[in-house]
């Protein structure tokens, strides 16, 4: 008896480090000290020294049932890229910079080449953010998770000067609120999804006119990462007052959270194209409108808040940073919370 007789694979797992070593390369930065294969992951602060208190920010997460998806379409490529988008969007909204990244892959059965596939998503959401991956953990567990199955989540660190922190303490009276299209249903949700949608290879590959592409391509789409848009907008010399990333939860448990006390928000239903895959997941699962509100994104990756007289500017930052931004509510004096008309 051995270690590969009792389900895991030590050489596989050494192949799956080789053939993803390539695509983690490419999201180095000057600052990361270490090789992959290490025990940790060294990343210099030393470019950070002169900020004048330089804070870390930090967050986590994974993809979710959004997996059971990539399982029936056998698409391993893009679910990297939505557990990047979940981690550091948190963090660009708080006004910091993603540094670093590193994943954790639990499966019942290592296919390198399924994993090096993962990896070359998490490194492309590594890119699109502009922060290294500096390491991770791919775990074999036979027995725990079926041979074809995977979870897969991560976290990331970042950091912004503590004055320049996105806190919402200046909102006021007559904000506006301005947001950043989604590329679709993102990565929250997908219980309900797919309650709605039949999960079959026939139901998956079925195209929609008014998709544009198939159920499953559609669904599939990974979620933006808003890190750049943001951080144009910093650089085009606008306060970013209050930010939030729309994802589980919605508008009504998201937008309240960029909220101070005695503020409130106004989000306008008409404001902006809400994308088909949101109708068409309303109409076929008979769900109230309230309730899509309550769990999906409603084609809204992100929602900020800026002073009237930097609307224009915020709005050709998003666009010159290749994100489509709608000018999409306000800020009113009232008790903290939201309202959807």
């Amino acid at each position: 008896m051995d270690y590969k007789n009792a389900g895991v694979d030590i050489e596989a797992g050494y192949k799956s480090v080789e053939l993803m070593k390539k695509h983690v390369q490419e999201t180095m930065r000057p600052e990361v000290l270490t090789n992959l294969g290490g025990f940790s992951g060294a990343f210099s602060m030393e470019k950070f020294k002169d900020m004048e208190k330089p804070t870390l920010v930090s967050g986590t997460d994974g993809v979710g049932t959004k997996l059971k998806l990539a399982f029936l379409m056998d698409r391993h490529d893009t679910v990297g890229i939505d557990c990047v988008a979940m981690c550091v969007n948190d963090i660009a909204c708080a006004g910091g910079e993603p540094l670093f990244f590193l994943d954790y892959i639990a499966c019942g059965k290592n296919t390198p080449e399924k994993i090096a596939d993962i990896v070359k998503g998490v490194a492309e959401g590594c890119k699109q953010a502009g922060a290294a991956l500096i390491g991770g953990e791919t775990a074999e567990m036979p027995g725990f998770y079926p041979e074809d199955e995977y979870d897969l989540a991560g976290f990331a660190v970042g950091v912004v000067d503590e004055k320049d922190l996105i806190t919402g303490k200046d909102l006021k009276d007559g904000d506006v609120l301005i947001g950043m299209a989604s590329s679709g249903v993102h990565s929250n949700g997908f219980s309900l999804v797919r309650k709605v949608f039949r999960m079959e290879k026939e139901a998956l590959d079925t195209y929609y006119d008014e998709l544009g592409t198939t159920l499953g391509e559609a669904l599939i789409a990974p979620t933006k990462i808003y890190v750049k848009a943001l951080a144009a907008i910093k650089a085009a010399g606008v306060t970013i007052k209050a930010c939030s990333h729309i994802t589980g939860g919605g508008f009504y448990e998201n937008i309240p959270r960029m909220m101070i006390d005695g503020k409130h928000a106004v989000v306008k239903k008409d404001s902006y194209p809400v994308p088909p895959i949101f109708k068409m997941l309303e109409e076929e699962g008979g769900i109230e409108e309230k309730v899509m509100y309550n769990t999906y994104n409603m084609g809204l990756g992100m929602v900020l808040a800026v002073d009237k007289a930097d609307v224009e500017k915020t709005m050709e930052a998003i666009r010159a940073a290749g994100e489509t931004p709608y000018e999409v509510g306000y800020v009113k004096d009232g008790e903290k919370g939201v309202t959807v008309c």
